[in-house]
């Protein structure tokens, strides 16, 4: 069984774009079919513009993971090429919360109307929410790396013994030697 970890990547790669791609289609058909059909006297020019681009986020992001997590194969079916992880964290993650956030407001648009475009503000809060998050987490780690971390954490283990070390010698038992 040769390469037999990037061959479940690509096979699990091939079936999330599979269903991402079935997912946009069937929002976006949803989209039209209720515009059209349902809500047709809200249907304008407006709505069609509105709906494409915000739609174009999702489908930049959908293509580009396509591109990238697509599996190549040889002509004789060898595989050569098993895609980045899509479920991979920190970019990618963000963008499958992007697309799933936009075929939300896309869906909320087919049934309330363009008023749920509005729910889209919320993408760029979130971003700004992740990036802070992460300064801030790169700070601790570098406060923590030049001996500026939390004083309390460093008066609390000045001795090096646990919590339950400490107890066992109050009681009058043995002190644990570590080789």
């Amino acid at each position: 069984m040769a390469q037999k970890a990037l061959k479940q990547l690509a096979a699990r790669n091939t079936t999330k774009l599979n269903q991402t791609h079935l997912i946009s289609l069937g929002n976006n058909v949803f989209f039209l079919l209720m515009r059209l059909l349902v809500y047709r006297s809200t249907y304008t020019r407006k709505t069609l513009l509105l709906w494409v681009l915000l739609s174009l986020p999702a489908w930049i992001v959908e293509f580009w993971l396509e591109k990238i997590g697509r599996p190549t194969y040889a002509e004789n079916g060898e595989l050569k090429k098993s895609g980045e992880d899509l479920e991979a964290k920190g970019l990618t993650d963000f963008l499958w919360d992007l697309m799933y956030w936009t075929w939300a407001c896309i869906a909320g648009a087919a049934v309330v109307g363009d008023q749920a475009w509005w729910m889209y503000a919320v993408v760029p809060v979130y971003s700004v929410w992740v990036a802070s998050t992460t300064v801030m987490g790169m700070r601790k780690g570098m406060a923590g790396m030049a001996g500026q971390g939390d004083d309390s954490a460093q008066t609390a283990n000045t001795s090096g013994d646990s919590k339950r070390q400490k107890r066992l010698e109050k009681r009058g038992g043995q002190k644990v030697q570590y080789r």
